[in-house]
């Protein structure tokens, strides 16, 4: 089932996502709706918080060639364990808000952790935008967007312009 996106801002993205104890049907159920919501908006990576659901779940999805076959990722607890010295910046969006984008610099390469849908250990060393999606996913874990990485004024002008993006949507 396609979920609905919370829209910044809303409270809810900026708490903190609790740790997932143990893997119930409700939590697999809970990441294929994710992948279904992140493919049709379209996006690159969701987190659990953008959907209403406080746990520490992502999926991301960073295949973007034609032809070329999907590799759906779904992580319970991702942890970054390590991170290059070398960044790398990228334009980024968000599905909780549509159409706007801005550069941020993270690092290039991170080495990150996270059990999968089985219940199993998983680690991978990720790079460029594999690297800059896992990391953007795990801050929504954390209560952080990626406006929160640019300066004050271009955050508030952003948040201005979805304060107006939903008020519009209330209107219908």
């Amino acid at each position: 089932m396609k979920r609905s996106i919370l829209l910044h801002p809303d409270p809810r993205l900026k708490k903190l996502a609790k740790p997932v104890a143990d893997l119930s049907d409700d939590l697999r159920l809970l990441a294929d709706d994710m992948l279904r919501t992140m493919y049709e908006a379209p996006g690159i990576g969701l987190a659990a918080p953008q959907v209403g659901v406080l746990d520490r779940v992502i999926v991301l999805d960073c295949v973007k060639e034609e032809g070329e076959k999907p590799r759906p990722l779904v992580m319970f607890n991702p942890r970054i364990l390590a991170s290059s010295d070398e960044e790398n910046t990228y334009e980024e969006g968000c599905l909780s808000l549509p159409d706007l984008y801005a550069d941020v610099t993270r690092p290039k390469v991170v080495d990150v952790e996270w059990m999968d849908r089985d219940g199993n250990a998983q680690s991978e060393t990720f790079d460029g935008l594999w690297a800059t999606c896992v990391q953007h996913e795990i801050d929504h874990l954390d209560g952080k967007l990626f406006i929160d990485y640019l300066k004050p004024l271009k955050r508030q002008m952003m948040t201005r312009k979805m304060v107006k993006l939903k008020r519009e949507l209330a209107r219908g």
